[in-house]
C-alpha cells in the first residue's frame, strides 16, 4: 500500500478517471491528476510517484485508444464520438506535424483542445505506430508532471487537503482558460496575417 488513507484501490481509480477522460471528454482529467497530488503529499508523499504513474498511464492508454480510433475511423468518427470540436486546422497540423514532430506530440497534451487534432492528423498521415508509442509515453509523463506541479502548488497554499484539492482545481482551470484565451489570440493573429499578406510562422 502507498499509505493507510492513500492506497492502489484511489490509484486505480485515478488511473481509470484519467483513462475514461482521454477516450470520453466527459472529465476534467487534468483536474484528477492535481488532486491526487494534494492527497498524496498530505497521506504519504511516497504516493507522489504513484499518482505520477497512474496519471500518466491512464492518459497513456487512453491516447492510445485515442490514436487507433483516428487511424481506423477517420474525422468522421472523431467527429461523432465528440474527439474533434474544430478540425479547421488539421492541414496545417500535418504541415508542423511533418517538420516537428516530437515537439508537437510532446506539447499538444498541454494545449486545452489541441491533443485529438494532433492525433487525428498524425493519424491520417500514418504515423508510425510505434514511433508515437514511444513519443506519446514521454508527452503522457510530461502532462501528467505538470499537472502534479499543480496540485503541490495547492498543497503548499493550504494547510487542509480539501483546501489544497479545491486550489488545485481552480489553478487548472485557470491555467486552461488562460491557454485558450492565448491560443484564440494566436489564431486571430495568424488569421489577421494572412488577409494582409504577411508570412506566418510556424510558432502561430
Amino acid at each position: 500500500m502507498v499509505g493507510e488513507d492513500f492506497g492502489w484501490v484511489y490509484l486505480a481509480a485515478l488511473a481509470g478517471a484519467v483513462l475514461l477522460g482521454a477516450v470520453l471528454p466527459v472529465l476534467p482529467t487534468g483536474a484528477a491528476v492535481s488532486a491526487g497530488a494534494v492527497l498524496a503529499s498530505h497521506s504519504n508523499p511516497i504516493g507522489l510517484v504513484g499518482v505520477l504513474i497512474a496519471g500518466a498511464g491512464g492518459a497513456y492508454l487512453g491516447d492510445l485508444i485515442v490514436y487507433a480510433g483516428c487511424r481506423a475511423g477517420g474525422e468522421k468518427l472523431a467527429k461523432r464520438i465528440g474527439w474533434l470540436r474544430d478540425n479547421a486546422s488539421l492541414d496545417a497540423l500535418r504541415v508542423r506535424l511533418a517538420e516537428h514532430e516530437i515537439t508537437v506530440l510532446l506539447t499538444s497534451r498541454l494545449i486545452p483542445g489541441g491533443r485529438v487534432p494532433v492525433l487525428l492528423a498524425a493519424g491520417l498521415a500514418g504515423y508510425r505506430w510505434h514511433r508515437f508509442a514511444v513519443v506519446d509515453l514521454a508527452a503522457s509523463s510530461l502532462w501528467a508532471a505538470v499537472y502534479m506541479a499543480i496540485g503541490l502548488l495547492g498543497y503548499a497554499l493550504f494547510d487542509k487537503p480539501w483546501q489544497g484539492v479545491v486550489a488545485a482545481i481552480v489553478l487548472v482551470l485557470l491555467t486552461t482558460v488562460i491557454s485558450s484565451l492565448v491560443q484564440r489570440l494566436r489564431k486571430k493573429s495568424s488569421s489577421a496575417k494572412q488577409l494582409a499578406g504577411e508570412p506566418v510562422s510556424d510558432a502561430e
